[in-house]
């Protein structure tokens, strides 16, 4: 052959291919690369000269550019077969050639050459082939041994055997990575769920436990049966096979909620009948508004005590009752009064449906009553539908009807108490609005009344308020008195009017939305707080509660104008109307208010009582005018007489006053001592008083009215 420009004879390769062949006898492994290098020859070439010579001149194997002989051979083909059938657990052959390699190295020394990963699978391979080692190759490097696959299969046979179940984690930890496809293949009668592989035998298992606690009409939680190592959606696939469980759904006999848990009808019908009758009590009464809390009266929407809220202005002030000249007297009587009122209770929460106000004024005569024609009406926005009872009333009243779910143990009770609250919920409601519509049949007629009586006590509460309201003209020069004496206005008459008004819009809101009010519960409270009158406000519905709060705003302000606009708003608001206050009217109210104040001042026996009574009515006989006045301003109200009044009359009038005022502060200053010098002052003050009652009467009582003093 030519090679490189040389002729090479055959004979000279077999000289050399005998020459190789006693070298590798002795060294046992020579690579091709260095027999290359030696001969000045390409690799290629020496490979395709000595693989012809190969069991001939040549006794050895060429692997991998490697060259060795039979007897090394069979050495390694030893090591691989012992190293293969010492492996019990699957395992990747790249790691397995790593480390036969390092042991050669450390056996031949320097001498060694490298084993090519190649020679080791190939002898591997036909090892696998003459069977002399057992199990299965994957992928040419991912060995199982057959060992291994055995004792996968006697713990697979054996766990779901003795458990009726095996999860596809156990089944990953032992090797197989497709747990589902392996079982299957293996038990094709199983059943695969979510997270495991089932026996037919834990259905038949469960549905027994199952049609057991129907029958009983109870109810049961499948994990509570099933391995702990089951889940929610595992639970609700195997429930969906049993078979007393499907005939109960389809018959309405049972429900499931929280993938897991089975409730018998009889079980959910007991819980709606308590939750109805919970509902009628707690609910439907007269407390489901949560606007009066009968059980505490004196306390305010935050909880507070209010005692002490109709804290007395003054002493020697006179205040309007629902006529002119009715009087409150120096102490006022703290009466029963709304109170806590709970509008984030779920119990609460109820149909958001506002009164419509007519906003109708032909039917309405002026000057005449005609609200007894009409019922008022909301201005309807779009209704969200019945939300009674709500969902966190029904969980919280299940828990205390039903406290088996926590005795029971149960882990999330909202998985089970969500999903039957939202079950309940519509039948709950159902109820509620039949309930509330009998309720309104049988409120429709009290509706009326409530309207027609609230018509009633707002013309006259109406016609006091713009009738004091004149008197305050006089003090318009004096803007400090002209203040206290809107602000007195307001926090009597006006807080009355606005009590009255609250109060009853109050009460026919909740016979219109199917609440039962009892007649005791439909008497006016005697004053109300300013909470009180905000949570009353806030409790209606739309345009009428953003017009009821203005209202009640303005009774803090400090003009009696403000508070009659707000008034007039909400009234037509409402439905109402506010009577015409014209001369004739007024003419006829101050002739009332003055008979009936002299016949008051011809009665009197209380000196303290008796001077704001008599300067009211010497304000009538000069001015034409109710006057209000608080005791803050009595003292101008007196000065302002002087031009009016002779000196003597006068003096006296002025005396009275400061003998008044000297024993409202003795009897301030009191401390109720029997032996205490104060209480000989008081009643030396008292005397005094009670001897200028008949000189300070003679002024008013016996007088005529003046003709035309407007």
């Amino acid at each position: 052959m030519l090679i490189q420009g040389e002729i090479i004879s055959n004979s000279y390769w077999d000289t050399i291919a005998e020459e190789i062949n006693e070298r590798l006898q002795v060294c046992s492994q020579i690579a091709m690369a260095e027999l290359a290098a030696q001969l000045q020859v390409g690799s290629e070439l020496i490979s395709s000269v000595l693989e012809s010579r190969l069991g001939t001149l040549i006794k050895g194997r060429l692997e991998g550019g490697q060259l060795y002989t039979p007897a090394y051979v069979a050495r390694v083909n030893a090591m691989v077969r012992g190293a293969a059938r010492g492996i019990t657990v699957p395992m990747n052959l790249s790691a397995l050639w790593s480390s036969l390699q390092q042991l050669l190295q450390g056996m031949d020394g320097a001498t060694g050459v490298a084993v090519d990963n190649s020679f080791f699978q190939t002898l591997f391979n036909g090892l696998v082939k003459e069977v002399e080692i057992l199990g299965s190759l994957r992928a040419g490097v991912h060995w199982t041994p057959a060992v291994f696959a055995s004792a996968q299969k006697e713990f697979v046979d054996s766990f779901l055997s003795q458990n009726a179940f095996i999860s596809y984690d156990s089944l990953h930890k032992l090797g197989i990575p497709q747990p589902i496809q392996y079982l299957q293949s293996r038990y094709p009668e199983g059943i695969p769920l979510f997270t495991m592989f089932i026996h037919p035998s834990m259905i038949e298992m469960l549905d027994a436990t199952l049609e057991d606690a129907i029958e009983r009409n109870s109810w049961i939680d499948s994990l509570s049966v099933l391995p702990s190592l089951c889940g929610s959606q595992d639970a609700y696939k195997i429930l969906s096979l049993c078979p007393s469980v499907q005939s109960a759904l389809k018959s309405n006999r049972a429900l499931i909620v929280g993938e897991s848990y089975v409730l018998s009808d009889g079980f959910i019908k007991d819980v709606f009948t308590r939750l109805d009758k919970e509902m009628e009590t707690s609910i439907s009464l007269s407390s489901a508004a949560g606007l009066i809390d009968e059980k505490h009266p004196t306390k305010d929407s935050k909880g507070g005590n209010n005692s002490g809220r109709l804290s007395e202005l003054n002493e020697t002030s006179t205040e309007s009752g629902n006529r002119p000249g009715t009087e409150r007297g120096s102490k006022k009587k703290k009466g029963k009064s709304a109170g806590s009122t709970r509008n984030s209770a779920p119990e609460n929460d109820l149909d958001n449906q506002e009164p419509v106000p007519s906003k109708s004024k032909k039917n309405q005569k002026k000057g005449k009553d005609t609200s007894t024609s009409h019922v008022p009406e909301s201005k309807r926005s779009k209704e969200d539908g019945p939300s009674v009872p709500s969902e966190d009333w029904i969980i919280n009243n299940i828990l205390t009807l039903v406290p088996e779910f926590e005795e029971q143990g149960v882990d999330d009770l909202d998985t089970i108490l969500k999903p039957l609250a939202n079950h309940l919920r519509p039948m709950l409601v159902t109820s509620w609005n039949e309930r509330r519509k009998a309720m309104l049949a049988e409120n429709s007629d009290r509706m009326k009344r409530v309207l027609d009586n609230l018509q009633k006590k707002l013309d006259e509460s109406y016609m006091n308020i713009m009738l004091y309201e004149k008197a305050l003209d006089l003090f318009e020069d004096d803007q400090a008195t002209f203040v206290v004496l809107h602000r007195h206005l307001l926090r009597t008459i006006g807080a009355s009017i606005a009590d009255m008004l609250l109060f009853n819009l109050d009460v026919y809101n909740k016979l219109k939305n199917g609440i039962a009010v009892e007649e005791s519960q439909s008497v006016e409270p005697v004053a109300l707080s300013s909470g009180e009158r905000n949570s009353l406000a806030k409790n209606l519905h739309g345009a009428l509660s953003v017009k009821a709060v203005a209202l009640v705003e303005s009774l803090e302000g400090k003009k009696v104008d403000t508070f009659i606009t707000a008034l007039s708003t909400l009234v037509e608001e409402s439905g109402l109307f506010l009577k015409k206050f014209d001369k004739k009217l007024e003419k006829t109210l101050l002739h009332s208010y003055r008979k009936d104040l002299t016949s008051q001042v011809s009665m009197e026996t209380d000196p303290v009582s008796l001077l704001p009574k008599v300067v009211s009515l010497l304000y009538l006989k000069f001015h034409n005018k109710a006057l209000q006045a608080p005791g803050r301003a009595m003292a101008i109200a007196v000065s302002r007489l002087k031009d009016k009044l002779d000196d003597s009359a006068f003096k006296t009038l002025m005396d009275y006053h400061s003998a008044t005022v000297t024993l409202l502060s003795l009897m301030s200053a009191s401390t109720n001592d029997e032996d205490d010098c104060a209480s000989d002052r008081i009643t030396a003050k008292k005397e005094l008083l009670e001897s200028l009652m008949p000189t300070l009467k003679g002024l008013v009582v016996g007088t005529s009215p003046p003709k035309d003093a407007s």
